[in-house]
This record gives structure tokens, C-alpha cells and sequence, in this order.
């Protein structure tokens, strides 16, 4: 069930608003979402609403150069990003939402080391 969850980076400069589905978040394993301990949360860009630090954000690219890394230049948090699988849509780091236990949570696995396989199998936020 949808609901509406706000969040933001460590230093409050970065804060945002997004409606979905806690069921809908995947894990996954590929080295840049292992190293920054990313709980993804794919969702249409009219469910996410930036409320603060549009200037306070810096992008990282790598790879295909599709997926947009964005991290607060103060802080280093990386909130949320425009993902390469969706590049329409927007990736919450449900570990930067307010009060959600993400112990209480069961992410979908996702192969992101081997993406193009996994992209071609079931992908958990679809």
C-alpha cells in the first residue's frame, strides 16, 4: 500500500517528499549500491517532490553515463538518484526516509553485478 514518506540527507540541506510502496524495495548488489548501502525505491517522478536543496546537489557518472548519482555536496549522502534500469523515474534511498525501520523491511534481492541478466528477468520494482 502506498503511503507519503519524507526524507532527506544527514545535514537537513537535501529534503524531499515521495508517495509508494515500502513492498517494493530491492537490494542490490552491484559495487557501487554495496559500497554506499543504497535500499532502492523506484518510483514515477510525480510520486517524488524535491522540497529543498536543488542547489545543494552534485552528480556523479560512471559506465553508461545513464544513471544520474546525486549526493549532497555538504553532507556526501546519496538521498536519491535517477536510475539507469528507469531513467524516467527517480531511486529513494529508503534508508534516508524519516522513521522507517528498515529492519522491519524484506528488499528484493536484485543481481546488479550482473545487470543486463537481471534486467532481463523479473526486476523487483516493476
Amino acid at each position: 500500500m502506498s503511503q507519503t514518506y519524507t526524507g532527506g540527507c544527514h545535514c537537513g540541506r537535501v529534503r524531499f517528499r515521495v508517495t509508494a510502496d515500502l513492498a517494493k524495495v530491492a537490494e542490490c548488489n552491484c559495487s557501487i549500491c554495496t559500497k554506499k548501502g543504497f535500499l532502492h525505491l523506484i518510483v514515477a517522478r510525480q510520486q517524488f517532490e524535491l522540497l529543498s536543496g536543488d542547489g545543494e546537489l552534485l552528480c556523479y557518472r560512471f559506465n553508461t553515463g545513464t544513471a544520474k548519482h546525486l549526493f549532497c555536496k555538504n553532507c556526501g549522502i546519496h538521498a536519491f538518484y535517477v536510475p539507469r534500469s528507469d531513467p524516467d523515474k527517480i531511486d529513494v534511498n529508503v534508508r534516508c526516509l524519516d522513521n522507517v525501520d528498515v529492519a522491519a523491511l524484506e528488499p528484493q534481492p536484485f543481481d546488479g553485478r550482473n545487470w543486463e541478466e537481471a534486467m532481463a528477468g523479473p526486476v523487483p520494482w516493476r
